[in-house]
């Protein structure tokens, strides 16, 4: 079975030793001059550390995911590792245990690297998401309702008359899960985007007319 995962947000691996333990060998096996040959009988040699890379969606960072890794090493196998929500580009998931290693010995550690597939509604900004919403010219001026996308489906919001074009709307809680202590949500960041026209029939091409001899 595998071991303990851990998200390490540095990129860096930690190292482990023997400590005191590995002192008292050779202090009363070893000897000054460093013969050894009682510890080096007992001691085992760590297996290797393994790195992969798993691709991952907004969705995946959002709920959390699960993922089966092929490892070699020690007979091929599989391993199952759980991926927490709010996970980072770049950041590495631990499995203790799971690594490289010789037959009998200790295994090294599994680290999965994470990479965030581009979306195309939207950008990550820390925890925060960004996305456009796109609003017909009259909805922009006299205001009305838009429906915002959401990693967890549309939202709707209230649009205020005369917004200008390029205005944001902050939805509060609808970002990615933050791995820090506190836990909570970031936000969805919405930049409104108005469709102008680009085909008016008479009727509409009159009434832009007489907008234009209002002075709008």
């Amino acid at each position: 079975g595998g071991g303990g995962v851990r998200v390490d947000m540095s990129g860096g691996f930690g190292e482990q030793d023997l400590g005191g333990f590995s002192d008292f060998f050779r202090t009363f096996f070893g000897g000054a001059g460093g013969g050894g040959g009682f510890e080096d009988a007992f001691a085992t040699r760590p297996g290797a550390d393994l790195e992969q890379t798993v691709e991952l969606s907004l969705r995946d960072v959002l709920r959390g995911t699960t993922r089966t890794v092929e490892v070699r090493g020690q007979g091929h196998r599989r391993v199952e590792v759980k991926i927490p929500p709010g996970v980072k580009e770049g950041s590495r998931v631990r499995v203790a245990g799971e690594g490289g290693g010789e037959a009998g010995g200790p295994r090294g550690d599994l680290y999965l690297r994470v990479h965030i597939t581009p979306d195309p509604k939207f950008e990550r900004k820390g925890d925060d998401l960004q996305t456009t919403v796109t609003v017909p010219l009259t909805t922009a001026v006299l205001g009305g309702e838009a429906d915002v996308p959401t990693l967890e489906g549309p939202v709707g919001i209230k649009v205020p008359p005369g917004t200008a074009p390029g205005q944001t709307f902050r939805l509060r809680g609808h970002g990615l899960p933050r791995l820090e202590a506190g836990g909570g949500r970031g936000d969805l960041l919405a930049t409104l985007g108005v469709a102008v026209p680009k085909k008016l029939n008479s009727r509409a091409r009159e009434l832009f007319e007489e907008l234009r001899g209002l002075g709008h």
